[in-house]
């Protein structure tokens, strides 16, 4: 009499769900055993923040609106600004883990292709997320106060998520075609840079030569500032709050299958 031995098999989504809280783990102990990394997260927050307040509160001040403070104006360009630069270390860890050899070991495994950018991705919101919170508390310390309510926060919080999700997978297709953590490194740089200063981020848009301007208008990182600022101070937030969502959603549209199809190409010889 034949017997018929049968193994549980998980749901592939279900599977690919568990792969991913892997190394999600995985990818969050990494950041807590790197003590530089740990340090940047409390440290370049801070410097950024007195460092733009001091240098050019004095004389930007003079171009804002009556009763905005240069710093209330700084806050919410310095934590878009800290958390593009920040999402770049998707690109590094990705760059990392195919340089070194340990996707190899993953391939022998039946595991989802995306899980290993999960991690990266998720685990980059994590670190970002603790940078945000000391920057915020710094402000506070300095003198940075907001007007927002509870459902302000709630939308600042949601929609910081959002871009962070943005350039994380965009840094995850950085990290793929990289060819070393080099590369990644002036990669990221020639694209979030002009992003971020080309933007609202530090000056308002107005005193920008014509060409400037309509970049830095019509680009996401502006679109995205300029929500966040608007709900910090209570100003009317316009069309930047369904812009800055409607760009960082598109782009996440591209972003996350395309990093997933290059990864898989990469890694499946």
């Amino acid at each position: 009499m034949a017997v018929e031995l049968q193994f549980d098999k998980k749901p592939k989504i279900l599977q690919s769900l568990t792969d991913s809280l892997l190394m999600i783990q995985r990818s969050s102990r990494h950041i807590l055993r790197n003590t530089d990394q740990l340090l940047g997260t409390f440290f370049q927050p801070i410097m950024f923040l007195v460092l733009f307040s001091a240098v050019f509160g004095g004389a930007i001040s003079l171009a804002l609106p009556d009763g905005i403070g240069y710093l209330d104006f700084l806050m919410a360009g310095i934590i878009v600004q800290t958390l593009a630069f920040g999402s770049t270390t998707t690109a590094i860890a990705v760059s990392n883990d195919l340089q070194k050899g340990i996707v190899d070991r993953f391939r022998s495994l039946p595991m989802s292709n995306l899980a290993v950018l999960n991690g990266h991705v998720i685990s980059d919101i994590f670190r970002n997320g603790i940078s945000t919170a000391v920057m915020i508390i710094t402000g506070l310390i300095m003198g940075f106060r907001s007007h927002a309510g509870v459902i302000e926060w709630l939308y600042i919080v949601g929609l910081l998520l959002l871009f962070t999700l943005m350039f994380s997978w965009l840094a995850a297709i950085m990290g793929v075609l990289s060819k070393s953590v080099e590369a990644v490194q002036w990669l990221s740089f020639i694209i979030v840079f002009p992003l971020t200063f080309a933007s609202s981020a530090f000056v308002p848009t107005e005193g920008m030569n014509k060409f400037l301007k309509a970049f830095a208008e019509n680009q996401p990182v502006t679109h995205v500032i300029e929500a966040i600022r608007a709900l910090m101070l209570g100003t009317p937030i316009g069309n930047h709050g369904w812009m800055a969502a409607a760009w960082c959603i598109g782009i996440l549209i591209f972003a996350v299958p395309v990093a997933t199809i290059l990864f898989k190409r990469r890694t499946v010889s």
